[in-house]
């Protein structure tokens, strides 16, 4: 299996450097991951190096925490657009989740799709699994299928909890065969990033991926 073409490299720590975005960039081109992933005011940095690769720029909107005003997520998604990103990971307003605000959570979304397919982008909506019950997870499938989302992904990485083997095979289970999915939050290792792939998974959000493909030692690196 060639699992670096299912991985977003990805840095998303607070106080990332435009040094550390370009050793990023290098390292996707030169492991041929499929994407990386940054904080939105590094979108125009990572563009430029990866500008003669094949190597996607995907950013986050409304992250880590999702409950931004809808207008907001937009208004940065556009940013995000207008400064190269190729995808958006956008994270869902969980106070409106757990505030069972469905029609909340369909209509902030549909803003964003429209404007990023309007562009030809993708859009992942982040929905943190690891802290919704089986139900909620279910429900999220229906509402973002219904949206016409891009995929489906599990986690910011900054919950108590990231993706599980379990969560993706649910999503799989509910989400018509068009949504794919990203499992992010915790995938450390090949043989992890292996069997989400095999239960569903159509790419992995990893800060350890050099570690993945190589099998390299992690030097203690967060696992995203």
């Amino acid at each position: 299996m060639n699992i670096a073409q299912y991985i977003d490299h990805t840095l998303l720590k607070p106080a990332a450097t435009t040094h550390e975005i370009k050793n990023l960039c290098d390292e996707a081109i030169q492991y041929n991951f499929f994407a990386v992933c940054v904080p939105p005011p590094l979108v125009k940095n990572a563009r430029r190096v990866l500008a003669n690769s094949s190597v996607k720029t995907a950013t986050v909107i409304g992250f880590p925490f999702g409950y931004s005003v809808g207008r907001a997520k937009l208004i940065e998604a556009q940013q995000a657009i207008q400064d190269g990103a190729d995808e958006l990971d956008v994270v869902i307003n969980l106070v409106a989740l757990k505030s069972e605000a469905w029609q909340y959570l369909q209509m902030e979304m549909e803003d964003i799709v429209e404007a990023a397919h309007a562009n030809n982008k993708l859009v992942k909506v982040i929905i943190e699994s690891g802290i919704l019950t089986n139900e909620e997870i279910i429900k999220c499938c229906e509402i973002y299928a219904k949206v016409g989302v891009d995929f489906l992904k599990t986690s910011t990485g900054y919950a108590e909890k990231g993706a599980t083997i379990e969560a993706v095979q649910l999503m799989r289970q509910h989400l018509p065969s068009n949504i794919k999915i990203k499992a992010s939050g915790g995938i450390r290792t090949y043989e992890q990033a292996e069997q989400y792939v095999k239960v569903g998974a159509n790419r992995l959000g990893c800060s350890a991926s050099v570690a993945i493909v190589t099998g390299a030692p992690q030097n203690g690196a967060a696992g995203y």
